[in-house]
């Protein structure tokens, strides 16, 4: 039951953080490595906005999952 919460809190984490990093417009965010292929296929504005779409999906599977926890 437990490994339950830990994904949940993983999901809600990564979806607040790239939510954030959209929203925020975070320099070290969108320079590192992973998120660069995105910003040379896309630009910058075009890469926050898919950030920002992830970040949302992660954060509401994250809700989704919480929802569907039977209770003891």
């Amino acid at each position: 039951m437990i490994l339950h919460y830990v994904v949940q809190l993983i999901f809600l984490l990564t979806g607040i953080t790239a939510l954030s990093a959209s929203v925020f417009d975070w320099e070290w965010f969108f320079t590192a490595d992973n998120a660069s292929f995105l910003v040379r296929k896309l630009g910058r504005n075009g890469a926050r906005w898919i950030y920002g779409i992830i970040g949302l999906i992660f954060i509401v599977a994250a809700i989704y999952f919480y929802s569907q926890i039977p209770t003891v």
